[in-house]
């Protein structure tokens, strides 16, 4: 029997416009180091004789590395010819909750595992969706547009209770929001995949049900991965089901809903506001017209992400599946090939 230590490749990335982090507040905050990793590797003293771990940026050493690695850690990486270019490789831990830019997953041999941190996110995005949708409660996305155009008028406001809000996604994501939402009185109308029961929701139907649901909105709280079945899922038949008094949260991913026709709805005041913290190209261009939309707030992607405490809340789940991993168990939070989440 052989000693031979579980090595475990770490892929750390600088930050670069377009890809992630996008700035240098996200490199410091999203940064693997040996520091982090042995406090948390701390808790499991078992494990840490068994293992060695390789910490890298970028792919400066990727080839030479993963060639005897058997475990990745990381946001990205090339997936092409990654079987002859890590031929010991078992197992796959993506530090997001999501791993669109992974899709699709055709390049995975059927004994590799991937998993994702899904989870890490949860109290913080609860908070991010608690704040929100008070803000739009109370017309704060109103009034910050008639603060920009130095205009002081009163709008008023009740209390939540008794609002309906529709979650799409009632994940760790939506689901930390439901909680938090429903605790002050609001009617929380779920909708996920398979219909399943959410803690915090009056009532929940599947995703092709979505219609008969959107109509009832006070509230659309998008909390969505990015696969092809949610490719445009709000587009503007469904987003003129929307009573327009609704008001629009997105912490999934920006395909899910059409932002040209969202912003048009805005201008009209045919939707009453709406918080975005999700965009297919980060940071948002300069020139870009979702800068000058009346009635919206744009977040930079800070719904989920502890500061200083990301990386922890990430380890945390991966050493205890490497806990799992070393006991030849089955794995948590495993992506499903097929479904992409």
């Amino acid at each position: 029997m052989t000693n031979k230590k579980i090595k475990i490749h770490i892929k750390n990335n600088h930050w670069a416009p377009g890809s992630f982090p996008t700035d240098a507040e996200g490199e410091k905050n999203f940064t693997i180091t040996k520091d982090r990793f042995d406090k948390v590797l701390n808790k499991f003293p078992e494990i840490k004789e068994k293992i060695e771990v390789f910490f890298d940026w970028d792919e400066d050493n990727f080839n030479i590395s993963m060639s005897n690695s058997d475990i990745l850690l990381a946001w990205n990486f090339p997936t092409k010819n990654l079987k002859e270019v890590a031929p010991n490789l078992k197992w796959i831990h993506v530090i997001s909750a999501g791993i669109e830019h992974l899709l699709p997953l055709d390049w995975m041999g059927d004994d590799l595992v991937l998993t994702n941190s899904s989870g890490a996110h949860a109290k913080k995005a609860g908070e991010y969706g608690l704040m929100s949708i008070l803000m739009l409660q109370n017309h704060m996305t109103k009034i910050i547009t008639n603060q920009k155009n130095k205009e002081f008028v009163s709008l008023f406001s009740n209390p939540i209770a008794g609002k309906t809000v529709v979650v799409v996604g009632t994940g760790s994501l939506g689901g930390s929001m439901a909680k938090h939402v429903s605790a002050l009185g609001a009617n929380i109308i779920g909708v996920n995949k398979r219909g399943k029961k959410a803690e915090g929701c009056s009532k929940v139907v599947t995703i092709d049900k979505i219609d008969t649901v959107l109509p009832e909105a006070d509230f659309l709280y998008l909390a969505l991965p990015e696969t092809p079945e949610t490719k445009n899922l709000i587009n503007k038949k469904r987003l003129d089901m929307l009573k327009p008094t609704c008001g629009i949260v997105n912490i999934g991913r920006q395909s899910v809903m059409d932002y040209n026709v969202l912003g048009e709805k805005l201008e009209k005041n045919e939707i009453a506001g709406a918080i975005l913290d999700v965009f297919t190209h980060e940071p948002i261009d300069k020139n870009s017209k979702l800068w000058g939309i009346p009635n919206l707030v744009i977040t930079p992607h800070v719904s989920s992400d502890d500061d200083g405490n990301y990386v922890e809340l990430t380890l945390d789940i991966f050493i205890n599946n490497l806990k799992l991993f070393i006991e030849k168990k089955e794995l948590l939070n495993q992506v499903d090939k097929q479904l992409g989440y």
